[in-house]
């Protein structure tokens, strides 16, 4: 079988323009190339772009998943800080710079120290940090936060 490898992923929205400032201003990318109805961000590895949804509609022969209206969640990003004190302070950061806030870091059964947030187009993202194995909580123990 031949490989296939992962080069980019594409968001889509119909504001270009907020989702580029959120990307840009509030979780510190760099814009890499920035269009009316495009922006690609630079970023190690994997490319992550923003495209137009009506765009997206135009090359695909008004395919409607590209024209119909928006229904529930498509994508998450999952974003990783080095420790849980950055996921706290991150985390309140990205919410005070127009973050919207889906639910505050905790500590997940899979051990991370997780929140989640939404960006303008309505998609909604986790930043994490993982706790050490000796760190995570007994399997009924009560979570709390790690300092």
């Amino acid at each position: 079988m031949t490989r296939i490898a992962l080069e980019g992923i594409t968001l889509l929205a119909d504001d270009v323009a907020a989702m580029g400032a959120f990307f840009e201003d509030v979780l510190g990318f760099e814009v890499a190339v920035r269009e009316s109805d495009y922006l690609a961000l630079a970023n190690d590895g994997v490319r992550l772009a923003v495209f137009r949804r009506a765009g997206l509609a135009d090359h695909t022969n008004g395919h409607p998943s590209f024209t119909s209206p928006r229904g529930g969640q498509a994508v998450e990003l999952n974003f990783e800080c080095d420790s849980p004190a950055e996921v706290a302070t991150e985390f309140d950061r990205i919410i005070a710079a127009g973050g919207t806030e889906i639910a505050r870091p905790t500590v997940q059964a899979w051990g991370h120290f997780t929140g989640f947030f939404g960006d303008p187009a309505g998609n909604i993202h986790s930043l994490f940090a993982v706790i050490p194995v000796e760190e995570r909580p007994a399997p009924g123990e009560r979570a709390t936060p790690p300092a």
